[in-house]
């Protein structure tokens, strides 16, 4: 039976919401590409941190309806990677080199550009290799069970926060003054920065999922806490949006990437269902 006209436009709304996200990235990218260097300044690295931010909303949105809707398709794991890779991928990179007007053009320049091609050539990899696994756990329960829990290397959307929120920690003002680095040195900082993120990226370690995390506490209590890290996290976006983006993406990333280690030193190893290289053809 073909499926009504309305039905169409609704299994639309999944692959509209992520095309509205990969406009995020695209309007980025080409903000930053025509703005001059002597307009950058951390209002505007803000505001566009501000833009990618929606992307990535759009990017949790579009997956959570698919589900909700039963629309998932492969069109549309494909066409939310090629977003991802775009927004996530990309436009951080090209707003790290275009922050250069604030952290210098000097021998870090060099540094900072392969940083950012590696960063790029990373979250796209990433996304290959997450594309083949989620294949490999479509008819295997057992391995579907493992993906929701965790993540194999950091996310790329992860990534880019992680990118984004040191770009503009490092072109704070009130961090320029309390460091007392120089421009030069902000630069390797921000370079060295985007190769770690790469590594991470492409890496084998764990991520833990947010959506399966379990606090041991009552449900008051859940309650309770969650009420006031939202008030923390919306008073700091308010007053230090700077500060809470840079303690909550590196935050995850050291506390997940923590766990992982220990687990590793304190399971006896394992067969990994990933041994054969997703990498390779």
């Amino acid at each position: 039976m073909q499926p009504t006209p309305l039905r169409k436009r609704v299994l639309l709304l999944p692959n509209f919401i992520t095309a509205f996200g990969l406009s995020c990235g695209l309007f980025a990218i080409f903000r930053v590409a025509l703005i001059p260097l002597d307009k950058v300044n951390e209002g505007f690295l803000t505001g566009i941190a501000g833009i990618l931010l929606l992307a990535a909303l759009a990017d949790i949105l579009d997956g959570a309806v698919a589900r909700a809707m039963k629309a998932e398709s492969e069109f549309g794991g494909l066409f939310d990677s090629l977003a991802d890779s775009i927004s996530f991928g990309v436009a951080p990179a090209i707003v790290a080199l275009k922050s250069q007007s604030i952290l210098g053009e000097g021998k870090s320049l060099f540094f900072l550009m392969a940083a950012a091609m590696v960063f790029s050539l990373s979250g796209v990899l990433r996304l290959v290799r997450f594309n083949v696994q989620a294949l490999k756990a479509k008819d295997d329960e057992e391995l579907l069970l493992v993906s929701k829990k965790s993540f194999t290397g950091l996310p790329i959307p992860a990534g880019a926060a992680c990118a984004l929120s040191i770009i503009l920690l490092l072109a704070n003002p009130d961090v320029i003054d309390f460091l007392g680095w120089s421009a030069e040195g902000r630069g390797w900082l921000l370079a060295s920065a985007l190769f770690l993120l790469g590594y991470v990226m492409i890496s084998r370690w764990k991520f833990s999922s947010i959506k399966t995390l379990r606090i041991p506490v009552g449900s008051f209590e859940r309650v309770f806490l969650s009420v006031l890290v939202a008030v923390f996290i919306l008073f700091g976006i308010v007053f230090y949006f700077p500060f809470i983006f840079f303690f909550v993406s590196w935050g995850y990333l050291i506390v997940s990437w923590t766990i992982s280690v220990i687990q590793k030193l304190t399971r006896p190893p394992e067969p990994d269902e990933n041994d054969d290289d997703s990498f390779a053809d």
